[in-house]
């Protein structure tokens, strides 16, 4: 494939992604095709450090559990906790044992020390409590917006107390028993308790929204949004619980729209306090539908960044992530009819890509969709080109190591 794709590429950083937009998006999106290489996050690290000094980004949000991002949030704001600790508390699916992750909640707080709080970076996780495998209990949250509730408001005007919740909830195990993923029958997500329980928090949230002058003016904004983080992630949780118990073929497909769901709602709250860097993977972050074949077949659903697309408009923006190889996962080089071997056979190691520039430059080109011999790894869809911003590329992924250099502080 003999086509010139030279001029659309500039140097990784990130006045080149700002520049390939009409205006600062209040979320900027960066997403990676595979998780767990550092390589992809001591990027994503150094593109926020810039984004912070340069574009007055104070957030980041990344693709973990978004109740105990909470953990994470208070450590790099007021010191709370220490770095070993909260880098294991607070970073779900595996994501404590990177290093990489440990040395962006270290640079965040050692940016924050000494600055009013209006200046200090803040971390969010934007995932709902949910794993492939199980899905959390919904105690934390529904307790959480329960005492929040009862502490600013008349106790007739609660829908029930705290004991009937912890009735109702029961032993956690029988909401995160992983064998409901794969039998629903072993869900109580359908029982007398939980349908019960699905009323009450949609009554606590109710009561939550119609107190909100009241709450706003006697805590403060900071207790009023995790109170409504609470509220939005215990509908959300008993919701995809009520339908992990379902035995319709399209059980796997709505829950993982449940999932991109709660994930959206998420960075709508974040993109109301200001503009973030959003990371996480292509499929959650991407504006075309996303697909998974899963055990039960191919499933499909509309991804937190179509979602978010759709309602911020230009406000939303999407750079996605291509890569040449990952040799220890046994993907080489890639095919020179790929998106990804076009730009492999480029000199640059790692650059942006203009892809509004280089499809105009593919012409009536069709690059091939690459497959990968490796499940964790998902090949950028080239049919994707005109529904991204840009695209990050890096050649090659060397294996993790243990110790990351550090960002400037």
């Amino acid at each position: 494939m003999a086509t010139d794709i030279t001029d659309t590429t500039h140097a990784l950083e990130a006045a080149s992604v700002m520049n390939l937009l009409p205006a600062r998006p209040r979320l900027l999106a960066l997403g990676e095709p595979t998780h767990g290489e550092d390589t992809l996050l001591d990027l994503r690290n150094e593109l926020f450090r810039q984004l912070v000094e340069q574009e007055g980004y104070r957030t980041i949000a990344v693709e973990s559990d978004c109740l105990m991002g909470l953990i994470v949030d208070d450590y790099v704001t007021s010191g709370t906790g220490t770095l070993d600790e909260v880098v294991q508390q607070g970073l779900s699916h595996g994501f404590g044992t990177s290093a990489a992750n440990r040395e962006l909640v270290r640079w965040m707080r050692a940016y924050n020390d000494g600055r009013d709080a209006s200046e200090q970076l803040r971390f969010a996780g934007f995932d709902g409590p949910l794993e492939i495998t199980h899905a959390e209990s919904p105690r934390q949250a529904l307790t959480a917006l329960h005492g929040y509730l009862a502490g600013q408001v008349d106790a007739e005007l609660l829908p029930c107390t705290m004991e009937k919740l912890d009735r109702l909830l029961g032993a956690d195990d029988r909401w995160t028993n992983p064998a409901a993923m794969m039998d629903p029958a072993q869900s109580i997500g359908q029982s007398a308790e939980a349908g019960r329980l699905r009323l009450l928090a949609d009554d606590l949230v109710a009561l939550f929204d119609a107190q909100t002058p009241h709450l706003l003016a006697e805590t403060s904004r900071e207790d009023w949004d995790r109170a409504r983080l609470y509220g939005r992630t215990a509908t959300g949780l008993l919701r995809y619980h009520h339908w992990m118990a379902d035995t319709s073929p399209s059980r796997m497909s709505r829950l993982c729209a449940l999932r991109d769901s709660m994930m959206a709602d998420n960075l709508l709250a974040l993109a109301a306090r200001g503009p973030a860097l959003v990371h996480a993977h292509n499929s959650h972050l991407q504006r075309a539908k996303s697909t998974m074949q899963m055990w039960q077949g191919p499933v499909e659903w509309w991804s937190a960044g179509a979602l978010v697309s759709a309602r911020l408009g230009e406000d939303y923006a999407f750079v996605a992530t291509a890569l040449g190889t990952i040799r220890h996962r046994d993907v080489g080089t890639p095919a020179p009819d790929t998106v990804e071997g076009l730009l492999y056979a480029l000199p640059e190691d790692r650059c942006v890509v203009d892809a509004p520039r280089l499809v105009a430059a593919l012409g009536d080109v069709r690059p091939a969709l690459r497959v990968s011999p490796w499940f964790g790894y998902a090949p950028f869809d080239p049919a994707h080109l005109a529904e991204v911003d840009g695209l990050v590329f890096v050649q090659d992924i060397p294996q993790s190591q243990a110790v990351p250099g550090e960002l400037a502080d």
